[in-house]
């Protein structure tokens, strides 16, 4: 693993005198399409607004990914074994290297909503002294690429993750967008790196057994649609649950690899 800091100046400045309140922490992978759309959302004035860091951590691209990374994250790592990493994996290699005392855990295609009310929304939470130790978001398609199809399912999906987490108390949340403070994420004990699919709901039963989770309606995220365009949504559904249902039973997938749709 090769780790790569301070590829701004002026990012470098900013964060030498003290550690960042909130760490950005994306996993890639040959994700040089969609990646700078969302790293472009945390500009510098951002980062110093709200005191960030930006940490991309690349499972062994060989498209332009690195270099992307390198014009706006402080920190690259670069995964350089033969073998294929696991987006778990990704997320644990950034989380070591974060200096925040919030996680948020992004994909390479997913950015806030509304990213000033996002992050306001997140350091305000950091200063409550009883809060729920991580947060889950709801998610939707990018608005330009979004059809009638796409607004009813993010609609039904984020409507039963909300009662699920918020009412039935039940650990569980998209990968898309995970939150937590450091002490919960570490206390929860990382994502389970040898997990393919399913990581997400995984790490969030357990955090939910050491504090407690919240679903957060104000916290929306846009994702894109290529793995729907690409599969539909009965068969990502399907593929959903049985995954779900072995990481309940067996605390393990039933894929045993996550096909990259880029």
């Amino acid at each position: 693993m090769m780790i790569e800091e301070g590829h701004r100046e002026e990012s470098k400045q900013n964060h030498i005198a003290h550690n960042p309140s909130i760490s950005i922490i994306i996993p890639v992978l040959q994700e040089e399409k969609l990646l700078a759309r969302t790293l472009s959302i945390f500009t510098q004035e951002r980062k110093r607004q709200f005191d960030l860091e930006i940490i991309v951590s690349d499972g062994g691209s060989t498209d332009t990914t690195i270099d992307i990374a390198r014009r706006y994250a402080d920190t690259v790592i670069c995964h350089s074994e033969q073998r294929r990493q696991t987006i778990a994996e990704g997320r644990n290699k950034g989380a070591e290297q974060a200096r925040g005392e919030i996680f948020v855990f992004l994909n390479a295609d997913t950015f806030p909503a509304d990213p000033d009310g996002f992050l306001e929304h997140v350091r305000d939470w950091h200063k409550l002294t009883y809060k729920p130790c991580a947060l889950a978001c709801p998610v939707s398609i990018y608005p330009e690429e979004r059809t009638f199809s796409d607004s009813m399912f993010s609609w039904i999906l984020n409507s039963y993750v909300g009662f699920m987490v918020n009412i039935a108390g039940f650990g569980m949340g998209r990968g898309e967008c995970q939150i937590f403070t450091r002490s919960a994420f570490y206390s929860a004990g990382m994502y389970n790196a040898a997990i393919p699919a399913g990581e997400d709901f995984e790490i969030f039963r357990r955090t939910r057994k050491i504090g407690g989770l919240s679903f957060v309606k104000n916290l929306l995220v846009y994702e894109s649609p290529r793995r729907f365009r690409r599969y539909g949504y009965p068969r990502i559904l399907m593929e959903w649950a049985i995954n779900w249902f072995w990481v309940l039973l067996f605390g393990k997938a039933r894929s045993k690899d996550w096909e990259a749709v880029r």
